[in-house]
């Protein structure tokens, strides 16, 4: 009896982590296609790679708390590896210039390095999570454009797994 106890609750922090938490995509299905600056495919576009999508916004506290461990442990880390992508994608303003002054804030506030654009309107947290789901969020998709790992809100046991997953797949190319 005490092993099965055990077992179930070293398993509990990756059930956790995996649950819907308002994400209407989950561990492995593909990732939706989405596009940014460019006509062809975000997804397609960076097949072959592990790419890490953050959800975020200036105004919200718990993005501002996390983005200084994901520039640190992840971005710092993997920033010079060619099989590595990280994107954080604001849910701010669609006014272009109150949306370059929002991200300008974002990240003066979190002094972060890695590229931070905007998702106009929510059309591609759209396709990860509920509407009215909340942000920070993180998205892991592996070398296939399968998604990999899911996270919600900022939590370190959480955070760490995130970053056990990255690694591996890093490690494991496909």
């Amino acid at each position: 009896m005490y092993k099965f106890i055990v077992l179930l609750f070293i398993s509990t922090s990756i059930i956790y982590s995996q649950e819907n938490r308002g994400y209407i995509v989950k561990v492995g299905d593909k990732a939706p296609s989405f596009h940014l600056e460019k006509n062809s495919s975000f997804i397609d576009e960076n097949k072959g790679k592990v790419i890490m999508i953050q959800f975020t916004a200036s105004w919200c506290g718990v993005c501002i708390n996390e983005m200084p461990f994901i520039e640190k442990e992840i971005w710092q880390k993997h920033k010079k590896n060619d099989d590595f992508v990280l994107i954080a994608l604001t849910k701010d303003s669609d006014l272009r210039p109150q949306r370059e002054k929002e991200i300008k804030l974002l990240i003066d506030k979190t002094g972060v390095t890695y590229p931070v654009k905007t998702d106009f309107n929510s059309e591609i947290f759209q396709l990860f999570a509920e509407k009215k789901a909340g942000v920070t969020r993180n998205i892991i998709i592996n070398q296939t454009g399968e998604i990999a790992f899911l996270t919600r809100l900022f939590d370190h046991d959480e955070f760490n797994e995130m970053k056990i997953v990255i690694d591996r797949l890093l490690k494991n190319k496909k």
